[in-house]
């Protein structure tokens, strides 16, 4: 099913559009064309009646501007592909769920009108599982259609990895943008939480939802992020080799005997090349540092949907529901605990990577490859502390032999780093691809 994967580079469409050489209707219908021919297997778009005919309108009123080359923004023309908890003008949200769309309606996200005002075009919604917590979406692995492509922002990374789009955006909680692109064989970027605006998301737990992109390589995920991220400074971007943190204990445990040597073989490889990795004793009682995060995520979560589960509760897919009745047993008192042992878990991460001077954490993006069991999108725990902590992640694509699935290499930097975590990874990207098994 190779012909399936085929990710194209957001820079080289962004150039193109820019200076003229390609015109914002001939990339909508190469966008189009890429839709009609891989997404009857794949899934990765919500079904529209009109996509077409609204895609080449937005494409021939964009072009009727007349902005000369010169002076077109940064994404002008670019298709861009919207997970479907994020409100697009025009079109309706659903959220992967059964609830009528006018309970879910609401101004367009503040993400998308940062897309449209560097130029974008909105492909379409992506496909995501119900609400972006646990039941899966349709959407399938271009990699291997019969196993997972991984979380609910499954459909935002499918969609880049087979080239009907060069950029999406996703949301991850936990795990759901990371994962998606680690099994997907693309590059996920989830910023640092708050780094992008929520307005216009439909929140799981704003405590930890962030928005990010699903993009073919590095250079991609930060073109979107000048444009996306609050304040982004690429003079901010550290000069020198970063110092990797492996967080020894437990949790590299969760890894699949797979994943986990392919991981040690990945810092084999790049302490060979010269990068300096230090071993640092963390996460060593994860389960009991993990709970106060579920409990965070579980109640913010029931108070996003009280309203609507009370009034269409028999429509919520059976995991959905039990998340919000596990989340509704948690109270008030629980929920203000809970956030200050989460504070002092941040602490901790941030004072351990102090102490032995890591400017990067590196670790596997899931336990392992996709499941081949499409109703299993897969385990979160790899993403499940850095998500906790609000800290900048990113997955880079790990090589693999011909006919195997794809593995993630995730990395994640401190509060507020995204500029020094991009840069460091356009660095350590070709040496992690290069990796033999």
């Amino acid at each position: 099913m190779e012909d399936l994967v085929q990710p194209v580079s957001l820079v080289r469409v962004a150039e193109r559009l820019r200076s003229g050489d390609t015109e914002p209707l001939a990339e909508a219908e190469r966008t189009l064309r890429r839709i009609a021919e891989a997404d009857g297997t794949v899934r990765a778009f919500v079904p529209e009646p009109d996509r077409a005919g609204r895609l080449r309108a937005a494409a021939r009123e964009l072009a009727a501007r007349g902005t000369a080359p010169g002076d077109r923004p940064a994404l002008y023309g670019v298709p861009v592909g919207v997970k479907d908890i994020v409100h697009v003008d025009g079109l309706p949200t659903a959220a992967g769920s059964a609830l009528p769309p006018e309970e879910l309606a609401g101004p367009q996200a503040a993400v998308v009108d940062r897309l449209v005002g560097a130029g974008a075009l909105i492909a379409g919604k992506t496909a995501t599982g119900e609400f972006a917590v646990t039941a899966p979406a349709p959407t399938r692995n271009p990699h291997h259609p019969d196993h997972t492509p991984g979380g609910t922002s499954s459909g935002t990374a499918a969609a880049v990895a087979a080239g009907m789009v060069p950029l999406a955006i996703g949301t991850q909680t936990i795990g759901s943008l990371i994962r998606p692109a680690a099994y997907c064989g693309v590059v996920g970027f989830k910023p640092s939480h708050g780094r992008i605006p929520l307005d216009g998301v439909l929140p799981v737990a704003p405590t930890f939802d962030t928005v990010g992109v699903a993009a073919a390589t590095v250079a991609d995920a930060t073109l979107a992020a000048e444009v996306l991220c609050d304040g982004f400074d690429p003079s901010k971007a550290p000069a020198g080799r970063p110092v990797l943190g492996v967080p020894e204990g437990p949790y590299l445990d969760f890894a699949e005997p797979g994943a986990r040597a392919a991981y040690d073989r990945q810092l084999a490889a790049l302490a060979a090349a010269g990068y300096e990795i230090v071993r640092v004793p963390l996460f060593e009682k994860l389960e009991e540092e993990a709970f106060p995060l579920f409990v965070i995520n579980l109640y913010e979560l029931s108070r996003a949907h009280a309203d609507r589960f009370g009034r269409f509760g028999e429509l919520y897919d059976e995991r959905t529901a039990q998340a919000i009745v596990q989340g509704q047993g948690a109270s008030e008192e629980d929920h203000r605990a809970c956030l200050e042992q989460r504070e002092h878990f941040r602490g901790a991460i941030a004072e351990a990577a102090r102490a032995h001077g890591v400017d990067l954490w590196a670790a596997p993006a899931a336990t392992g490859p996709a499941p081949g069991d499409l109703g299993n999108p897969g385990e979160s725990v790899m993403s499940l502390p850095w998500s906790g902590a609000g800290l900048p992640c990113l997955t880079l694509p790990q090589a693999r032999t011909e006919g195997e699935l794809p593995l993630g290499f995730q990395l994640v930097g401190h509060p507020g780093g995204d500029e020094a975590l991009l840069a460091w990874a356009a660095e350590l990207e070709r040496p992690v691809s290069a990796d033999a098994t």
